[in-house]
């Protein structure tokens, strides 16, 4: 049995699982698809052509679903999705994918969405992912598992953050961050790796030595980075989070890599 408040407004159309709570005073739009077990606290919006997963909470004031914030976007029948078990803060907002990214916006499972974090229109967001507080990400931009985005960090459109990377509070992130890359700054420049992230993930201790290793090949030298990509992968391929990160170069994209300062590179 669903608990829906008397003054929910819960529009003709709208599917809601089993065992769903929507509290006082939340809207529901007419393609809205709740997964079992969802809690929708007091003053929620969803709308828009979305569904949550399983066990997804979102609390007051957060607007789930809504139209992007992007001029090209001409009411095509584009959708969001949210997988099980994430938590949507306070004012936290998701919006709507557009023609030009696929007409879907995803958010992965277990992932926490802060107050006051914005999900833009396109976003392609993976698992166990953290929004802190007022982090931002615009159209477009890549996010891969088990990443944190700090608090107030902005992250530019067309930007893709590979897994495991961590993002520092108050950084503007411009450029494309590999794997298990940590950058900080006014504009976001890699300060090594989330060894951090790396243990508490208990990963091998060799695979983390030589993605250490690598990392710093990686980022020694002035020639060109595809020729110290090829010398990294001859040197150290074949350890899983080395070729993680090479093959997130080589596929590149629309944005620059993030790469270190040189008084980085030098003490690195």
């Amino acid at each position: 049995m669903s608990a829906i408040h008397p003054s929910a407004v819960i529009e003709p159309g709208a599917e809601i699982g089993a065992d769903v709570t929507i509290g006082p005073f939340s809207v529901i739009g007419s393609n809205v698809c709740l997964g079992d077990g969802v809690e929708i606290h007091p003053h929620v919006v969803v709308g828009g052509r979305t569904s949550l997963g399983a066990g997804v909470k979102v609390f007051p004031h957060a607007t789930v679903g809504m139209v992007p914030q992007d001029l090209k976007y001409h009411g095509e029948p584009s959708r969001l999705e949210v997988g099980a078990n994430t938590v949507i803060r306070e004012n936290a907002t998701l919006h709507l994918g557009t023609e030009g990214g696929g007409l879907l916006t995803k958010v992965g499972s277990n992932c926490l969405i802060m107050a006051n974090a914005h999900v833009a229109h396109d976003c392609m967001v993976g698992n166990n992912v953290i929004l802190v507080n007022c982090a931002t990400l615009g159209g477009h931009v890549h996010v891969g598992d088990n990443t944190i985005v700090g608090g107030l960090a902005a992250v530019h459109q067309w930007v893709r953050i590979g897994e495991g990377a961590m993002v520092g509070g108050m950084t503007g992130v411009e450029n494309d961050i590999i794997p298990y890359g940590m950058v900080t700054g006014n504009r976001a420049r890699l300060g090594g790796l989330n060894l951090v992230g790396l243990r508490r993930a208990n990963l091998p201790r060799e695979d983390i030595h030589a993605l250490r290793n690598a990392y710093k090949a990686l980022f020694d030298g002035d020639d060109p980075l595809q020729a110290r990509v090829d010398r990294v992968a001859a040197e150290f391929g074949g350890s899983p989070l080395v070729d993680r990160m090479l093959e997130f170069i080589r596929a590149g994209g629309d944005r620059a890599i993030c790469t270190p300062r040189l008084r980085d590179r030098e003490t690195e």
